[in-house]
């Protein structure tokens, strides 16, 4: 057979298997191919998602946010209350001062009263609520000197308190508490008021 014969065989050959597998279609082979399944052997749960991740990012910050805001009212709360404290041991000492050279039991003890305070409200503590009015017609500041004292009169505690600028027909009620235990029992008295 010769060369020329060979090859004419070689075409028709292929022809015939191309025109089999295709019921007359020669376009190109009718077999598809499957797709590859995936890898799974070093697969460990959910891939990372965008949005849990965001989610976590936004709790956390949220929750540093609230931490730190918790830190931050703490603070103002404290600072407010030493303030407040400061405020009042300020008074508390312009008051002493101001009744320190007064004789006998001040000028003003017709525009201040004294009241005390349910034991039960006060967790056993003696506190009296101290009533102060300008019955002038002018501003005015005040010095109060209360006493604390036993069953048998004697003072036991002396404490002071003062409100400064009360405009005319103002009344303010400013606390005093004793510093003594609950027992034995004490009774606030007003010693002296001074209007400067």
């Amino acid at each position: 057979m010769s060369a020329a014969a060979a090859v004419v065989l070689v075409a028709f050959g292929a022809a015939s298997v191309v025109a089999c597998g295709s019921d007359g279609d020669t376009s190109g082979p009718s077999f598809s191919e499957r797709p590859t399944p995936p890898l799974t052997d070093s697969f460990s749960g959910m891939p990372p998602s965008a949005l849990a991740s965001s989610a976590s990012e936004a709790v956390e910050s949220a929750r540093a946010s609230a931490s730190s805001a918790a830190a931050s009212a703490s603070a103002r709360e404290a600072s407010r209350k030493a303030s407040i404290g400061a405020e009042i041991e300020r008074s508390r000492r312009k008051a002493q001062d101001a009744l320190k050279d007064v004789q006998g039991r001040g000028n003003a003890l017709d525009e201040v009263a004294l009241t005390g305070k349910p034991r039960a409200d006060t967790g056993g503590v003696t506190t009296a609520v101290v009533t102060i009015t300008n019955k002038t017609q002018s501003t005015a500041s005040y010095a109060v000197q209360v006493d604390f004292v036993d069953s048998a009169g004697k003072v036991v505690e002396t404490q002071f308190v003062g409100e400064e600028d009360l405009a005319p027909g103002r009344r303010r009620q400013p606390l005093v508490i004793s510093r003594q235990p609950p027992e034995p029992v004490l009774t606030a008295r007003l010693a002296k008021a001074q209007r400067y």
